[in-house]
């Protein structure tokens, strides 16, 4: 029986802790690849690696070049007291972030945290859901400083301390955009070489760019998915990408969306039958009985339950094929969430 897909709970599932991937594969291309086609509802296992064998010539790739940016950092308040900070994105004014903090009760009115030698910042008591607004200074330049002190900020589930090697494997080989508190972990099994092969056999790519933002931290916490509002993220697609996704179109050509990220992209600059460009924030919301305008298929990770992204691929691929998918990927032991194994689904 199917259930009340407008409620939260029918997104729900049991996923035994040892699944959730606490590491990436040793190399990018070696996570394993769960290949869904719609069509005639099959499921196969391959390697990432084998991408290839499922892509034709023609077929155009939008990536998200998004660059995720040492957001988290360790200060302490003028009374020694530690704290720390997560940016998210820039504010309307000049050197003003909107930022969650930890542990945030105690922050009762403006003060300095100090992060360096080089970096404070002034924070004010003020939040609107549970995002307060901090005001940094600094000497020298600031991204070479927010790379020197911060920390690579893993998702919760992820339960061990940022290592170095997280500076480049949570990071697309394709990163150019700072701007970016989480991967679009699709990309991340990447590799340029894989990238390189298929080029060779005359598959295209092209980008956009969207920063992911708080929403990746935000569950749906309503009963009803309708009652979800989204947090909005800024997403850029530059003239050159949105000519060369309208010709593919046209030409009948597959676009293949790299992450859910990318989709949420396309998604929100279709307008008037065709992809504009422009530069704007987006927070749309895809879930079951959504028209997509764009994709013809979606590579992407497993997510988590009760998650808007579950809901997306549930909107794409049917919502019992997708729960039929996650079954078997528990019962197959494949890898979970940011550094686990990907998904390719196709109509």
């Amino acid at each position: 029986m199917t259930p009340d897909l407008n409620r939260r709970e029918a997104f729900s599932y049991h996923l035994p802790t040892e699944l959730i991937a606490q590491y990436p594969a040793g190399k990018r291309e070696n996570s394993r690849l769960m290949h869904l086609h719609t069509g005639d509802q099959s499921i196969n296992h391959r390697l990432f690696v084998e991408l290839p064998s499922l892509l034709r010539s023609g077929d155009l790739l939008v990536l998200n070049n998004s660059k995720v940016f040492p957001a988290r950092l360790f200060g302490r308040k003028d009374n020694g007291t530690k704290i720390e900070v997560l940016l998210l994105n820039p504010s309307s004014e000049p050197e003003k972030w909107k930022c969650l903090l930890y542990p945030a009760k105690r922050i009762k009115q403006e003060q300095y945290i100090t992060f360096s030698n080089n970096m404070k910042g002034w924070v004010y008591p003020q939040r609107i859901d549970d995002v307060y607004e901090i005001k940094l200074e600094y000497k020298g330049d600031f991204w070479q400083e927010i790379e020197s002190i911060g920390h690579i900020p893993l998702p919760p589930y992820i339960a061990r301390p940022d290592e170095s090697s997280d500076k480049t494997r949570y990071q697309t080989v394709y990163a150019r955009q700072h701007g970016s508190v989480a991967a679009p972990t699709a990309g991340l099994h990447f590799s340029k070489d894989l990238i390189q092969k298929c080029k060779d056999m005359g598959v295209q790519f092209t980008e956009l760019t969207l920063h992911v933002g708080i929403g990746t931290f935000r569950p749906v916490k309503t009963e009803l998915i309708t009652e979800h509002t989204m947090h909005s993220e800024c997403v850029e697609i530059l003239p050159e990408t949105a000519k060369t996704i309208n010709k593919a179109k046209a030409e009948g050509r597959r676009i293949i969306s790299v992450g859910t990220t990318s989709v949420r992209g396309l998604e929100s600059f279709w307008e008037a039958g065709k992809l504009q460009s422009g530069n704007r924030w987006t927070d749309i919301f895809i879930y079951p009985g959504y028209t997509f305008k764009v994709p013809d298929a979606i590579i992407t990770n497993f997510h988590l339950p009760e998650s808007t992204l579950l809901m997306m691929v549930s909107a794409f691929a049917g919502f019992e094929f997708i729960r039929k998918a996650y079954q078997v990927a528990i019962a197959e032991r494949y890898r979970f969430f940011s550094y686990g194994d990907a998904m390719y689904i196709e109509l």
